[in-house]
């Protein structure tokens, strides 16, 4: 079908209908298509075709009809009662045809091309009125919107002329209108510019009789009539210079970045509206999308500046040898693109003459890939109304000390938004096929979108088959062939290269502790593990100096209070950079690691003393290693938990590197922890290699210790099997030393022994254990060790019924603790005596009890003690009919053992429904 509303409505379908003007299915055809999604209520047509009368709904269905019947049932389909929808491709009627060649305009960079285009759009119109003979109301409110739609368009053509030079097109269309009408303000603006050979007298004559007229001119009016004061009047006139739109076209689209890109708007334009300049700084490491979001983002904010856009590729971190581009050449291209066009000469006299050029014109400036301030400094305007957008790899830190800088960092894409940059041309279907692949590869990426950009290159239909990304996978999960298969130099994509430019400007000592983290486990570290890492390879290096400007150069990330390194960018480090000889590397490395390994000891020993006061491990006093000395349990947790993935990777260095004091006493200083926080299975590892490592380097009662942990281990499992056969070996190896040392260590094995046997079931077995325990912790002094074997013998009473015995028993233990400062075991204790008291059916003792067992299991963070407990607790205080107070523990217990993986959760959840 073909339609027309932008004269005389008509319409013709496919099928050879005619829907004739002035009938009134041309006035239901240009109600159609003039509204939004070409579709109207019933009512909507009622009041616009007839208006007033209440009783059109039987005229409302024949004009309906009428019109399917002219242009064909797809054209005019049956909708949904109360509605009429017309569906039209956009170019076959002349006012979408319009819209769309307009919407595509204003996306145009290239003035000329958005000149064309314009133009096409215009033709459109037959110069007539839209909706030429359709009266009513609501006819003449649509056709006033059309004609200023069509106006808009026109000013938008004469803007485009104007900045793409067509002079004599410019010159005959502003005469055309100015004399249709000279007092429309873009009219006179664009006539005053293409006449800029006006005599003076008659010049100013229109520019006062236009202000008598309509008054202050606004500043687009102003603005003209002082270029066409300051022209030249030769024979012909000089047509003023063109308003600069130096920003680069063909830039890509940034994925993920809208939010982003309206937050940065916004804020630009907040500081433009108070009558600020509005200086926005955008850094990130290398690839991460800066120039892309600014050139989008400049995209945005060009209608805003009238003045122009200034551009400067800055050239900080090229990888060419043209080094990067001196302020003096980027002023000379932006005082060449602004009037009065200075010749001074000096970098000094320059930048004044850019401010002078700015100090009255409203400029978006676009400085890109900036290396220091310096290079930006002498291109910035003064106050007003001006806006400078620049990216960096640096922080600027000077910039931001001496101007009000709008600072944003940019990070690595969100998951999801890396997914789409790297299936952007891959199938619905392909994407579900290979999804578990490209997972993998967004991860193998790190989310940064320069090597998301060359892996989707590398995917693309021709360049590799979609069917080998698993492949593709599998390649990159090498160091050096992750960094190979993201180099595509004949692209100019090369994460490689990219990171290169970053890391050779840094200073000797920045490169030397970048290289420094790169060895060091990861994957983050504290300041003063970092500020340690100086001190393995030079005496007095200024250690803080160089991590600034890591931070500054977005190489090294600080999250919260922490420092790592992104993993492209260690891998970069550990396969390029070298911070000397082949023999001065290795001898630098081993410091390293051995620093990093030192640093976490006696860090986690520190934590390990506050969590159990009993354990002693041989590890000698720190050697030039900053130590944090926790004060209670709480701060030994929480510093752990920072650290814990670091220790745990700094485990596995050692036990790569076949280093065995770290590998067995790292393991044993984090095994309280790991029970604590219930990550078993990570003990049981690391104390697995602790063994081996301990049999060639340690003592037979420190490897009797290294067994002890792995039955108790083992015993949280409930793998009690095992956990007799680690203790009967520590039984063992305790008694090879008989010194006190190793009476002390056969005691702790030996009270192991006879709890594990009790949950066998052998209590005679294990009552012989625990009797020969609590004689040697008697003889050797052990308060603690007696008041835990006492304990245990309280609990087998109290297995056998015998509670006087067992209440004599755990008696007796609070009282040997009372001269100690020991919380485990005394929870411990108090935990046993409230099991008693319930079986002695003495409630609120035992209430008192477990309350008090609870709050010190808490204070420890002893997340599996205290879910016991808890649990418990609860049954109590239910059969105590104090219901409320056990929803409290009951909502506490879910808490923790959703914290440890969420075993148990649904069983303690339907307890609680059923108690409220």
């Amino acid at each position: 079908m073909e339609g027309h509303v932008l004269g005389p409505v008509r319409a013709e379908g496919d099928g050879g209908g005619r829907v004739s003007e002035g009938a009134k299915a041309a006035a239901l055809f240009a109600l159609l298509v003039t509204s939004p999604d070409c579709r109207c209520t019933r009512g909507e047509i009622a009041e616009a075709l007839w208006e007033g009368n209440e009783n059109a709904g039987r005229l409302v269905d024949r004009t309906i009809s009428d019109l399917r019947k002219q242009l064909g049932r797809e054209v005019v389909p049956q909708g949904r009662s109360g509605y009429c929808t017309i569906r039209v491709p956009v170019d076959r009627v002349d006012l979408l045809r319009f819209r769309d060649r307009v919407t595509r305009a204003t996306r145009l960079m290239n003035h000329h091309e958005r000149f064309d285009l314009l133009g096409e759009a215009l033709d459109e119109w037959d110069g007539g009125e839209p909706l030429r003979d359709l009266s009513g109301s609501g006819f003449q409110l649509r056709r006033e919107e059309l004609r200023t739609e069509l106006m808009a368009a026109v000013y938008a053509r004469l803007e485009a002329a104007w900045r793409s030079r067509e002079v004599k097109w410019l010159r005959e269309e502003t005469e055309k209108w100015f004399k249709r009408d000279p007092n429309l303000p873009p009219v006179f603006r664009f006539y005053l510019l293409a006449h800029g050979d006006l005599p003076e007298r008659e010049r100013e004559r229109l520019i006062e009789e236009w202000r008598q007229r309509n008054g202050s001119p606004d500043a687009e009016v102003q603005s003209a009539i002082e270029v066409a004061r300051g022209s030249s009047c030769g024979p012909g006139g000089v047509f003023p210079p063109p308003v600069p739109d130096q920003l680069p076209g063909g830039i890509r689209r940034p994925v993920g970045q809208e939010q982003l890109i309206r937050d940065l708007f916004e804020a630009v334009c907040g500081e433009q509206d108070a009558g600020n300049l509005a200086l926005l700084l955008i850094s990130g490491m290398a690839g991460v999308g800066k120039s892309t979001v600014a050139h989008r983002l400049a995209c945005r904010l060009r209608t805003r500046f009238p003045d122009g856009v200034l551009y400067s590729d800055l050239n900080g971190f090229t990888d060419g040898a043209e080094g990067p581009t001196e302020p003096g050449e980027a002023l000379d291209k932006f005082l060449a693109a602004l009037p009065p066009y200075s010749t001074v000469t000096g970098p000094e006299s320059k930048s004044a003459a850019l401010r002078s050029a700015l100090a009255r014109r409203s400029v978006l400036i676009v400085l890109d890939d900036a290396l220091h301030a310096q290079q930006v400094l002498p291109l910035l305007p003064g106050d007003g109304t001006c806006a400078v957008i620049i990216t960096s790899r640096n922080d600027l830190l000077r910039l931001q000390a001496e101007r009000k800088v709008l600072f944003h960092r940019m990070e690595p894409l969100p998951e999801s938004d890396a997914l789409k940059l790297l299936q952007e041309e891959v199938s619905a279907k392909d994407r579900a096929n290979y999804a578990q692949a490209f997972r993998e590869l967004v991860g193998l990426c790190d989310r940064l979108p320069l090597a998301l950009t060359v892996v989707a290159q590398l995917l693309k239909r021709g360049a590799r088959p979609l069917r080998t990304i698993s492949a593709l996978v599998r390649e990159m999960k090498g160091e050096r062939a992750k960094l190979d298969t993201l180099h595509l130099p004949e692209h100019e994509l090369s994460v490689r290269a990219a990171l290169n430019c970053s890391v050779r400007v840094l200073s000797k000592e920045a490169r030397l502790l970048l290289w420094q983290l790169s060895i060091h486990p990861g994957p983050t570290a504290s300041w003063e593990a970092v500020m340690d890492l100086g001190r393995a390879a030079c005496e007095g290096a200024r250690t803080d100096r160089a991590l600034v400007e890591l931070v500054a150069a977005n190489l090294v990330e600080l999250k919260g209070d922490r420092y790592g390194l992104h993993d492209l960018v260690r891998a970069f480090v550990r396969q390029h950079v070298q911070p000397g000889s082949e023999d001065e590397t290795a001898e630098i490395k081993r410091a390293t690691v051995r620093q990093v390994l030192e640093h976490q000891l006696h860090n986690v020993r520190a934590c390990d003393r506050v969590l159990d006061r009993e354990r002693t491990l041989p590890i000698g006093e720190p050697d030039g290693v900053t130590v944090t000395e926790p004060a209670e349990p709480g701060q030994a947790m929480a510093f752990l938990d920072e650290e814990y993935e670091a220790i745990q990777r700094g485990i596995r260095l050692a036990t790569d590197q076949h280093i065995e004091r770290y590998v067995w006493l790292l393991s044993m200083a984090l095994v309280t922890y790991q029970w604590h926080r219930h990550r078993l299975r990570d003990a049981l590892n690391n104390l697995k290699d602790a063994a081996d490592a301990a049999e060639s380097i340690a003592t037979s009662v420190d490897c009797a210790m290294v067994q002890r942990m792995l039955a108790g281990t083992q015993w949280r499992y409930g793998q009690y099997n095992l956990t007799v056969g680690h203790l009967r070996q520590a039984v063992r190896l305790s008694k090879e030393d008989r010194s006190t040392k190793g009476r002390l260590s056969l005691a702790r094995s030996l009270h192991r022994l006879g709890i594990t046997l009790r949950k066998q079931g052998d209590q005679a077995g294990a009552e012989k254990e625990l009797c020969q325990a609590l004689e040697l912790c008697r003889a050797v002094a052990d308060p603690v060790g007696e008041a835990a074997a006492l304990n245990a013998l309280g609990t087998i009473h109290l297995d056998r019924g015998d509670h006087d015995q067992a209440l004599l028993r755990c008696t007796d233990a609070l009282g040997v603790l009372g001269c100690t400062a020991e919380r485990s075991g005394l929870a411990d204790v108090l935990f046993t005596l409230a099991k008693v008291h319930v079986a002695r059916s003495e409630r609120d003792e035992a209430v008192s009890l477990y309350r008090q067992a609870c709050d010190i299991y808490h204070e420890q963070e002893n997340w599996p003690s205290e879910n016991k407990t808890r649990r418990l607790f609860a049954d109590v205080l239910v059969s105590a009919g104090r219901t409320e107070e056990a929803i409290r523990e009951l909502e506490r217990v879910i808490v923790l053992r959703e914290l440890m993986g969420g075993e148990g959760v649904s069983e303690v959840r339907e307890l609680l429904e059923g108690l409220r």
